[in-house]
C-alpha cells in the first residue's frame, strides 16, 4: 500500500506579515497532483490542519476544497487533529464525511478504533491518535499523572489490544501528533511541554508498522518506521535550512517500509543575514538573497538610522529586523530579551523566585510552578474550544 504522509498545514497562518493562503492553496494542488500521479492508495494528515481553533473563513474554504479534491480522486484520507486545531470543530460531520472516504479522527476515546483499508496483501489498520492534552484526557485513559508519555502509552495500549484481535498479517499505521525524543524543533511550533517534559520516547509506538508523526515542522526520521513529514511551508526563519517535503511511503505485504521524500513547492527562499548594516548593503556574497524573504540581524554597536528602509533597497522582501550589538565580554548592557532567549516559562519563573527571595525554589515549589503552568495550558485549550 502506498501512503502519502503530510502534516502541519496550518491553514490560515501568515509568515510574518505575508499572507500564505495562496502558497497553501498551491500546496493543496501539489498534494492532489502527487496523489494522482504517484498512484497513492491513502493520504495521512497528522494534525495541525488549521493554525488556530477558530480559523478564518478563507482557511475553512481551502480545507473544504482539499477534502472535495481528495474525495474526487477516490483516494482515502485519514486525518487527525493537532494541538492548534479545535478537535470538536474539525470533527464536525465526521460520520457523514466518512462515507466519502475522508476519515477525521479527533476523538481520543476512539484511539483503538481503526480505519481499515485493503490491498492485495490484506488489511491495513489506520489508528488516529489526535493530539492528547494530558490534563484533559488523563481520566479517559485512566492514568494517575497527566503527562504526554503516560497518555500516549495508554492510547497505544488500546491500539495494540485492537490489533491483537485482527487477522494475522494485518498491517498497522498510527497517526500521532506529539514531540518524540530525537526530533529537532523549530521556532514555529507551539510549546506542548507538560510537567516540564515535552518529549516522549519513540518506543511508545512499538508494535506497529509505520508511525506518521505531526507537530515538528522539519521533515525527519526518528527510526525507519517513525517519521515526521514536517510542515509543507515555512512558518519561521528557523526553518531557513529546511527542505519542505512529504513522505511517500510504500508499506509492503510483510509490513516493511520504504520511504521517499517528495518536495513541496517553495513560494520564496528564506535567508538569515547578520552583520553591520553597511557591510550587509555591499557584501557581494549576499547577492543570492536579494529575492528571498530575509531576516536581518544588525550587529552595529550604535543603532543606525532608517535601517529597514535602507535594507529593503537591496533586499526588498526583508520581513524581520533585529539588533544584536557586538559588545565586549562582560558588558553589563544586555537586553532583557537576550537574557530570556531560549528559556521556558518554568525557568523564567524559577529565576524570578531566586531574584526576589535570594534563594532558589525547592522541589516542592518547582512542582507547584509546574502544576500552575499545566493548569493554565489546559484552561487555554478548553477556552479555545469553547469560543
Amino acid at each position: 500500500m502506498r501512503l502519502l504522509h503530510t502534516s502541519d498545514w496550518h491553514l490560515g497562518r501568515s509568515f510574518h506579515r505575508v499572507n500564505m493562503l495562496g502558497a497553501q492553496a498551491g500546496f493543496i494542488g501539489h498534494l492532489v497532483t502527487v496523489a494522482r500521479e504517484r498512484e497513492v492508495d491513502a493520504v495521512v494528515v497528522s494534525g495541525d490542519v488549521y493554525d488556530r481553533a477558530v480559523p478564518p473563513l478563507a482557511a475553512v474554504e481551502l480545507f473544504d476544497d482539499a477534502l472535495h479534491r481528495l474525495a474526487g480522486l477516490g483516494v482515502p484520507t485519514v486525518m487527525i487533529s493537532g494541538n492548534h486545531d479545535s478537535a470538536r470543530r474539525l470533527g464536525v460531520g465526521a460520520g457523514l464525511i466518512d462515507r466519502a472516504g475522508i476519515h477525521l479522527r479527533t476523538d481520543p476515546s476512539a484511539a483503538g478504533t481503526p480505519v481499515v483499508l485493503e490491498d492485495t496483501a490484506g488489511d491495513v489498520a489506520f489508528y488516529g491518535l489526535p493530539y492528547l492534552e494530558p490534563a484533559l484526557v488523563k481520566d479517559e485513559f485512566g492514568v494517575e499523572k497527566a503527562g504526554h508519555e503516560s497518555v500516549l502509552a495508554a492510547a497505544m495500549d488500546r491500539v495494540r489490544a485492537d490489533l491483537a484481535t485482527r487477522a494475522e498479517g494485518t498491517r498497522s499505521v498510527v497517526l500521532a501528533h506529539a514531540f518524540v525524543t530525537g526530533g529537532e524543533a523549530s521556532d514555529s511550533e507551539r510549546d506542548i511541554t507538560v510537567g516540564g517534559v515535552a518529549a516522549v520516547p519513540s518506543g511508545v509506538f512499538d508494535g506497529v508498522d509505520y508511525v506518521a508523526l505531526g507537530h515538528l515542522h522539519g521533515c525527519q526520521t526518528i527510526t525507519g518506521s517513525v517519521r515526521y513529514s514536517g510542515s509543507p511551508l515555512p512558518y519561521s526563519f528557523s526553518e531557513a535550512d529546511h527542505r519542505k517535503s512529504m513522505w511517500l511511503v510504500d508499506l509492503a505485504g510483510d509490513g516493511s517500509v520504504t520511504a521517499e521524500r517528495v518536495d513541496c513547492p517553495v513560494p520564496r527562499a528564506l535567508a538569515r543575514i547578520r552583520g553591520a548594516l553597511e557591510e550587509l548593503l555591499v557584501d557581494p556574497d549576499l547577492a543570492r538573497h536579494e529575492d528571498a524573504w530575509v531576516e536581518a540581524t544588525l550587529t552595529d554597536a550604535v543603532r543606525p538610522a532608517d535601517p529597514m528602509a535602507r535594507l529593503t533597497e537591496r533586499f526588498p522582501h526583508t520581513l524581520s529586523l533585529t539588533f544584536d550589538p557586538e559588545r565586549p565580554p562582560g558588558d553589563p548592557d544586555v537586553t532583557y530579551a537576550r537574557r530570556l532567549a531560549g528559556r521556558g516559562d518554568q525557568e523564567i519563573a524559577e529565576d524570578f523566585v531566586l531574584h526576589v527571595r535570594g534563594a532558589g525554589a525547592d522541589e516542592h515549589e518547582r512542582s507547584v510552578l509546574r502544576d500552575a503552568f499545566d493548569a493554565v495550558r489546559a484552561d487555554e485549550s478548553v477556552r479555545e474550544v469553547a469560543r
